[in-house]
């Protein structure tokens, strides 16, 4: 039993699982909409693109998360606007608005003789190292999403899947469109903290993906995703105490795990379906 607790006894690890528990729940709801809208590049594509905004944080002696909030947050409107208003296609501009972003930031920090930022914490993560102030800034950002993903369930789950008949009903499925690219921005930045910018995007999408193996169903699928999520950030911090690996790329592996072991799960149902 003590070796079984023993990751918490230490106060940094107990705010490490504090923010698995809240990335987890936030990034795997927010999941639910990036698989179903096919939207599993735009992900990658804003982490990246956030990289100039703590760059920028970085030089003017800004906090670091809040500049990538910022840029994050403005790539994601622009990748809406460019899409719409120039009519090109989503992920040819995610392409183009992430690559540039996120070389701005290399052009920035290459002008720099001396730096002494760590950019592999946030390239990959340290959740180990989450401050007081750095999990309540996660916990506020994660609560302004799920408080805007309950407000706005229904616009969502009808733009989601019919955005005709949304704009129709009078739901704007433009304006929901924005509002929801700003929440993935927001829900990335409290999964950099944990993941890093390389491995956000498989935290983002496969619990989501797992879920959707299992059911068609939306709101099963989003309960499932929930499950699948906090499993995979907890269940990999976990193991990456005892294993002494890199705790991010251990919670994508969890997740990556999952995965697969629903894919095998969906196929033996069928398989049984198939033979009744």
């Amino acid at each position: 039993m003590n070796a079984i607790l023993a990751p918490f006894q230490f106060e940094f690890m107990q705010r490490a699982f504090i923010e698995a528990i809240a990335v987890g729940l936030l990034c795997s709801v927010m999941g639910v909409y990036v698989v179903l809208r096919k939207l599993s590049f735009i992900g990658d594509g804003i982490a990246h693109a956030s990289f100039a905004g703590i760059v920028i944080a970085y030089l003017r002696g800004l906090d670091y998360y809040v500049g990538a909030a910022v840029v994050a947050v403005v790539t994601a409107l622009g990748i809406g606007f460019v899409h719409r208003r120039g009519r090109i296609s989503l992920d040819t501009t995610i392409g183009v608005l992430f690559t540039g972003a996120f070389a701005l930031g290399v052009f920035l920090m290459s002008q720099q003789k001396n730096y002494a930022v760590d950019l592999q914490s946030f390239l990959f993560g340290d959740i180990l190292g989450v401050g007081v102030t750095d999990l309540v800034l996660i916990l506020a950002l994660g609560a302004a999403v799920a408080i805007a993903t309950i407000v706005l369930f229904r616009p969502l789950l009808y733009t989601t899947f019919d955005p005709v008949v949304a704009d129709a009903s009078g739901m704007h499925s433009g304006t929901i469109e924005y509002v929801l690219l700003v929440m993935l921005a927001l829900t990335i930045i409290v999964a950099l903290q944990a993941v890093g910018i390389v491995l956000v995007a498989a935290l983002l999408v496969t619990p989501a993906a797992a879920a959707y193996q299992l059911t068609s169903r939306f709101a099963p699928m989003m309960v499932l995703s929930a499950l699948l999520g906090v499993l995979s950030t907890v269940g990999g911090l976990y193991l990456s105490y005892f294993l002494k690996s890199s705790s991010g790329a251990t919670i994508v592996l969890v997740a990556t795990v999952l995965f697969f072991l629903a894919l095998v799960l969906k196929q033996a149902r069928s398989a049984s379906a198939r033979r009744a």
